[in-house]
């Protein structure tokens, strides 16, 4: 080849290489930064003066809004007196689980201290909560609203809402988190919340405008109540669960479970002009507790007139009955153009199965919970640095059983081993007689069945391999159990974990490990340059 021929094609190479460069730059998703500044405030959710924590002098935390694959930088800054940590529930960190948020994949920001999140919201559109994930600082606030709008090409099943509104609605303790927390330690069950708070409130007002339709992001905040609502002489019309289109089905009042979110439209297009009640309710409790809210039409000056609409108490039935119509919608685009019913898990073939049995026990004379006789306690180490450092002594993979055992309760470090991209049935026994809600971070799962008395076998053919929905967070009836099939295609270290948050501080979780032996960034992200390292993980 001739030199001048040569040096052209060099260049050639080299302003290819150089415009591909700049396609990328270019190409890259969008940024949103926010910085989270976390102190402890006074204020009086249900007229009682109290610690709580506010995250930018705020009480609930800041609304987080993005768009489907934005890259999200979150500079939390912990004021408080002790560690802190946030989690994004509901965000499934593809290829991040360092940026998880819980003790078993990051340590704790100590206090005075600050560090950042870095993570992308990778193929998801929806509503989803974040809030405090260590020392049960849940139930001191510090939680906010979540959202993933989705991309402008992609088509949503149902009109464009003229409006949406967020609400944070869980129970509440007049006690503060530290009390709590010592009550838990020293072997006593905390008793009934004390009430309901709708965004951080007993009682709050909507002001709409008539002949127009919203979208309420419903999501349950609380640490310990299911909550049912409703909205006085309007119904709702559900369109989204967990970051899933669902088949839009009309509601009086829906019932929403610990960590559990959705959205809903509601029209002021057919009723007179004058202000409405709206109730959250607990269920399944004795006494009820309740919230009152206010939907005003804008301009009315004619108040809400009683009686308050009607919701359900007890009715387990009426609730699991209600749970089965809420299904996946099998044509609608998500965060993709494809449908969500292209992917069909029905026909795939399950390579393992787990039933997964909470209990309330007694270990070496404290008060602890279970799952399948294994109290998980945190380590010093995070797992992940653990396993990734390859640091011996941390956890032992053959600590906790697929299947319940008659072995006495123990305390220790559950991990289940998966192979990435492994088809696997979870099974949620529940033989006691309160509700239980699990979540699991990483992934998002389809839920295929509920029912009453012990799961067996034969229970599978009255599985739902259609169009069940997909969601991170499902509740298990009392003495029920529920099933779910999932794709566990995101290598890291996930929490499968109680969102009764007493239940989950006394040892209501496990983790799985997803993984193969390749070392790709495809599959996973190196450690962030950023991380802290504690435990045993110190000194690497």
């Amino acid at each position: 080849m001739r030199e001048g021929n040569l040096v052209n094609l060099i260049l050639g190479i080299i302003l290819a290489c150089c415009t591909l460069n700049t396609y990328w730059v270019n190409a890259e998703d969008p940024y949103r930064y926010f910085t989270f500044q976390v102190t402890y405030g006074t204020r009086a959710p249900l007229g009682v003066q109290q610690k709580v924590i506010l995250v930018n002098g705020q009480f609930p935390a800041p609304r987080i809004e993005c768009e489907t694959n934005d890259n999200i930088i979150v500079n939390v800054i912990n004021k408080l007196d002790e560690p802190f940590l946030f989690t994004w529930s509901g965000i499934k960190q593809r290829r991040t689980s360092w940026q998880d948020g819980v003790l078993g994949t990051n340590c704790p920001i100590p206090p005075n201290s600050n560090w950042t999140y870095k993570f992308q919201v990778k193929d998801q559109i929806g509503t989803f909560t974040y809030f405090p994930s260590i020392n049960f600082q849940r139930a001191a606030g510090g939680f906010g609203a979540f959202v993933v709008q989705p991309r402008s090409v992609i088509t949503t099943p149902y009109p464009i809402p003229n409006g949406e509104l967020d609400l944070l609605i869980g129970d509440w303790y007049n006690t503060d988190h530290k009390t709590l927390r010592k009550r838990l330690e020293s072997g006593i069950q905390l008793p009934l919340p004390n009430g309901l708070l709708i965004n951080g409130k007993s009682s709050t007002t909507l002001v709409l405008k008539k002949g127009l339709t919203y979208k309420l992001r419903i999501s349950n905040v609380g640490i310990a109540t299911s909550i049912n609502f409703r909205i006085q002489g309007h119904l709702m019309t559900l369109v989204e669960v967990e970051g899933a289109h669902t088949m839009q089905e009309t509601y009086e009042s829906l019932d929403i479970h610990p960590g559990q979110s959705a959205a809903v439209l509601v029209s002021l297009k057919n009723l007179a002009s004058k202000s409405y009640y709206f109730v959250a309710s607990t269920r399944f409790t004795k006494p009820i507790l309740n919230a009152i809210g206010i939907l005003k039409y804008e301009g009315s000056t004619t108040p809400p007139s009683k009686p308050l609409p009607i919701g359900p108490t007890y009715h387990l039935h009426w609730s699991m009955k209600q749970a089965r119509t809420i299904r996946l919608n099998l044509t609608a685009n998500a965060a993709r153009p494809n449908p969500q019913g292209s992917f069909h898990y029905g026909n795939i073939t399950v390579v393992r199965r787990l039933i997964i049995e909470n209990s309330l026990t007694k270990i070496k004379g404290a008060l602890r919970c279970a799952v399948n006789n294994v109290s998980y306690v945190d380590p010093p180490t995070p797992l992940k640095l653990a396993d990734w450092f390859k640091i011996p002594g941390v956890f032992d993979i053959n600590t906790f059983t697929d299947t319940p055992t008659s072995r006495p309760a123990m305390l220790g470090v559950s991990v289940v081993n998966i192979t990435l991209h492994d088809f696997v049935e979870i099974v949620f026994q529940n033989k006691e007689s309160t509700v239980q809600s699990w979540h699991f971070d990483g992934t998002s799962f389809y839920v295929v069945g509920y029912g009453s008395g012990v799961w067996t076998y034969n229970m599978r053919k009255r599985y739902n391999l259609v169009d069940g929905i997909s969601r991170h967070t499902v509740q298990v009836y009392p003495k029920s159990w529920t099933a779910i099939l999932v794709s566990l295609d995101n290598k890291g270290m996930w929490n499968l974990r109680s969102t009764v948050w007493w239940r989950n501080y006394l040892g209501q979780q496990l983790y799985f490990k997803v993984w193969n032996d390749e070392k790709s960034l495809y599959t996973e992200a190196d450690i962030p340059l950023n991380a802290i390292k504690c435990g045993k993980a110190s000194k690497y």
